[in-house]
């Protein structure tokens, strides 16, 4: 005789939130406590950011004793945050950027796509990522100086992770290697960018590799950031992979090498697609930190998205609304992140339930 398994019962939503807030008169309590410190800290901002803001309008709008944020500050510098000083008639350029950058990576995030043709399609995307943005093939030049805002942000971090991740595995396996020379490079690369802050690094690639280049050589600024980013995080995602190497068992590998294949076949078959996968959610959780640790580049004179924002309020007529111009780019990286955060969160859900099948 066969039985049916019924699912527990699950509470209603409004039950499990008296169980999580009200279960006890302490618990009661804190609750109470901490609402009460919510609403003493959100009701000033909510009538400066809400009831008394400026939504439209000039400074002089802004400038009341009685007025609250200026959000037509933010309407006014809105391009200037999101491109800097890249030429107002050729904006359309990093506008497009933004979306090519966008629509591939979320193309990349659904893993029907993932393949090795997804490689190239990336490679192809920074080479037209970086003809827009110059402007060669026709287009109007435009010096890397001006260059700013959002596109930087994405750019060096889309480019940071794509060029870190192939170093970061040879980093990852030459760790494991047998050879002692090749480990002990490795381990020293690894731990030295690893025990340095990023901006040390950015101020090396900024200061001393000019004084390293042979006379009348020259490198562009931001594609020396863009080396020190991704040697930085090259060093954080090795480790990322290592740890994903050390979850697969060694018994694997000999099974694998049993049945005759070659060391690569065995890592490229075998032993990546799983490592890869156990630690995907660790590499989302890494590229968030690239996208928010590129505000560093602010140091070195490059106008990333938060310099960008930062220096819009340095405008003689819009001198000073400093609060507004962080909160917007607090939001926008925001944005960034949840989604980023979420992702993951999905990922993880998502690759679980295929190994449990």
């Amino acid at each position: 005789m066969s039985q049916i398994e019924l699912a527990p019962p699950v509470a209603p939503d409004w039950h499990r939130w008296r169980q999580g807030l009200f279960s006890g008169w302490t618990n009661g309590l804190v609750t109470l406590v901490t609402l009460a410190a919510i609403l003493w800290l959100a009701l000033p901002f909510f009538r400066w950011a809400v009831i008394n803001a400026v939504w439209s309008g000039t400074s002089a709008d802004c400038a009341k004793e009685t007025a609250g944020a200026c959000w037509a500050f933010v309407g006014a510098k809105f391009r200037f945050m999101l491109f800097a000083f890249f030429p107002p008639p050729l904006q359309w350029r990093p506008a497009l950027v933004i979306a090519l950058i966008a629509a591939l990576l979320t193309i990349s995030a659904l893993p029907r796509f993932w393949s090795f043709r997804l490689v190239p399609v990336w490679l192809l995307a920074l080479l037209g990522v970086w003809l827009l943005m110059a402007g060669t093939a026709g287009l109007e030049p435009v010096s890397t100086n001006h260059w700013g805002g959002l596109p930087i942000t994405l750019a060096v971090s889309i480019a940071g992770l794509a060029f870190a991740f192939p170093i970061a595995l040879l980093l990852a396996l030459a760790r494991q290697s047998d050879m002692g020379i090749v480990r002990c490079l490795a381990i020293a690369f690894i731990e030295v960018l690893r025990g340095v802050p990023m901006i040390a690094v950015l101020y090396v690639v900024m200061l001393i590799v000019p004084m390293a280049l042979p006379s009348g050589a020259a490198v562009d600024k931001l594609l020396r950031a863009q080396i020190g980013v991704t040697l930085f995080f090259s060093a954080y995602l090795a480790e990322v992979i290592r740890a994903g190497l050390q979850v697969i068992p060694a018994g694997q590998r000999e099974a694998a090498l049993s049945l005759g294949l070659g060391r690569i076949q065995m890592l490229r078959l075998v032993v990546l697609p799983q490592a890869l996968t156990a630690v995907i959610p660790a590499i989302v959780n890494l590229s968030i930190g690239i996208v928010l640790n590129t505000s560093l580049l602010a140091v070195i004179g490059i106008y990333d998205l938060l310099n960008a924002t930062k220096t819009s309020a340095t405008d003689p007529t819009w001198l000073g609304f400093y609060s507004e111009a962080y909160i917007f780019a607090a939001l926008v990286y925001f944005a960034i992140c949840f989604t980023g955060s979420r992702y993951s969160l999905w990922l993880e859900g998502k690759l679980n339930g295929s190994n449990r099948h």
